[in-house]
């Protein structure tokens, strides 16, 4: 008589205890409560609150403490998981089904197998290869923090000087937060501005407020050398510096994959399925380290960012437990803090679809918060790209001191589930004076895409008025005469909008560009002259887009 064997538990490693391989360990034990899942961790820490390291430093959070979620004791209570913090897993061997694993804590190998391995290494620092480079700091995890606290600490914040290489996401918190600190910051980017997500005329007021902040900012130059005190820009400046932070960008950490031979695109992302499987059927990947499909390019990209790294665990926790799961598309939806001033974005910015060739629409608007007479209202500036043949959102930016984040988050589900431009207006979205108004500024943004998808207005960008100049077309400004006088754009007329039907007579037969200060009034003044048998556009955003765009 036989004796029935109970099966071996299937053996998962996962290499990785961060924002995607926790999120997937977590919750494949919730999925099987039988696995062995094994996560190995170079650094001594897992489960750190890695979004929250620069405010740490700036002392928005007090306590070390609050940045580590999770230790390896409380997840194995909890989970029942085996983590391995500083065990560094140097090599896969994908036919053995095996990797080597370096426990720094005692400097031992060994080998551990695998049913399944899912590679979360994420992305690691970008470091100029310039002389001087080793002076640089970063900050990805708790160790670098940890550094970087130190080398502040020991600095006279009275006289100290910080340069940031690189203004992105990272660049822009580090120098808010080091400023902070009474530190003398210096932020250098590459590019002609900060933060690639926004286009020129969105970026240009958040530059002027970093700087009114007291950060001294390098544009169209980079760092060509590091001494002993300073760093030499290739503009031949040269920037005083105690502690320099490397923030230039990240690159996916996939040393492991490609010795291994997994396959990896053109940016070096580790090529995925779309149930996150590479190019070895056993091996999966997912987060940073890993390639995306972008919502709006439809081409595999990198994505850095915390909600995708987070969800693609768990989905792929999903797809191992059986479930027929697929990776979701992404948007790049993004915030940043700058000082007292929100900046966020998604999808897809107006250069770079210009530059694809794609047919867009672009509507500026600049509302309030909330109702304008209800006390504190704050004014915000919206730009949304829009498909001209479908109406589907491609790109949407804000900026301002209240309320960036919930219009965000609205224009972020609506492009997820592909609601068009013009069904903005069409949501019920709550209102109080307090919090909104009843025609909400996502609403708005729907009013405006629709009477340009009906052929109810037209408009030009601001990028396009000396070519219409050049070209003859009369710029006309409905503003009221004491708004002309506080400031104008070269050649324009100045017609208020009250005035416009009784001087029609003074526009002659030109083709006729009219812009208010934020582009309402132009709205009206264009259905004044079309429905008269001008041909008429309007200044996409009015003068304050303008006068953002070339300050």
């Amino acid at each position: 008589m036989s004796t029935a064997t109970t099966p071996r538990p299937r053996r998962i490693l996962v290499i990785g205890g961060v924002a995607a391989g926790m999120s997937f360990a977590t919750r494949m034990r919730r999925r099987d409560e039988r696995a062995e899942i094994v996560v190995f961790e170079r650094s001594g820490h897992v489960s750190f609150a890695n979004c929250g390291l620069a405010y740490y430093l700036g002392g928005v959070i007090t306590e070390r403490d609050e940045l580590l979620l999770q230790t390896p004791a409380s997840l194995g209570r909890r989970f029942g998981l085996d983590v391995r913090v500083n065990h560094e897993v140097t090599a896969i061997d994908p036919a053995g089904h095996s990797i080597t694993v370096h426990n720094r804590s005692d400097d031992s190998t060994n080998t551990e197998h695998f049913d399944e391995l899912v590679i979360a290494t994420g992305a690691s620092a970008a470091i100029p290869a310039i002389p001087g480079s080793e002076r640089m700091l970063v900050l990805r995890n708790i160790e670098d923090v940890d550094a970087l606290h130190t080398s502040l600490g020991d600095l006279d914040a009275t006289t100290a000087n910080v340069v940031v290489l690189g203004a992105g996401y990272i660049g822009v918190e580090m120098a808010e937060n080091l400023a902070k600190r009474g530190l003398n910051v210096t932020l250098v980017q590459r590019p002609a501005h900060i933060l690639g997500t926004l286009d020129a005329e969105m970026v240009t007021p958040v530059e002027a407020h970093l700087r009114a902040n007291g950060v001294d900012l390098r544009l169209g130059t980079e760092a060509v050398a590091v001494d002993d005190s300073a760093v030499q820009l290739s503009d031949g400046s040269s920037v005083a510096a105690d502690v320099v932070v490397a923030a230039i960008g990240v690159r996916p950490d996939n040393a492991l994959a490609v010795h291994a031979g997994l396959a990896t695109g053109a940016a070096g992302g580790i090529r995925v399925s779309a149930g996150y499987q590479t190019s070895e059927p056993r091996i999966y990947a997912v987060g940073d380290v890993a390639e995306k499909v972008g919502a709006i390019s439809g081409e595999h990209e990198l994505v850095a960012l915390a909600g995708p790294a987070n969800r693609d665990g768990r989905y792929l926790a999903d797809t191992l437990a059986g479930d027929e799961v697929a990776s979701k598309p992404a948007l790049g939806t993004a915030i940043v803090g700058v000082f007292d001033l929100t900046v966020a974005s998604l999808g897809s910015t107006e250069r770079a679809l210009r530059a694809a060739g794609r047919d867009i629409r672009v509507i500026h608007t600049h509302p309030v918060s909330h109702a304008g007479y209800y006390p504190g209202a704050q004014s915000l500036s919206l730009k949304l790209i829009v498909d001209a043949e479908t109406d589907l959102i491609l790109g949407a930016q804000a900026v301002g001191k209240e309320g960036v984040d919930k219009r965000m988050d609205v224009l972020a589900t609506a492009t997820s589930f592909g609601i068009t431009a013009s069904a903005l207006a069409d949501l019920e979205l709550a209102y109080a004076p307090q919090y909104g108004s009843a025609k909400d500024p996502i609403n708005h943004l729907g009013y405006v895409a629709k009477n340009l998808r009906d052929n109810l207005s037209a408009s030009i960008q601001w990028h396009e008025i000396d070519a219409e100049l050049a070209a003859g077309t009369l710029l006309v400004d409905v503003r009221t005469v004491a708004e002309f006088e506080r400031g104008a754009i070269p050649h324009a007329v100045n017609i208020p909008l009250d005035e416009l039907r009784e001087r029609l007579d003074e526009l002659g037969d030109r083709r006729v560009i009219v812009h208010c200060q934020v582009g309402q009034r132009g709205h009206t003044a264009v259905r004044i002259l079309a429905q008269n048998g001008f041909d008429a556009v309007n200044l996409d955003g009015g003068y304050r887009t303008w006068s953002a765009a070339t300050a």
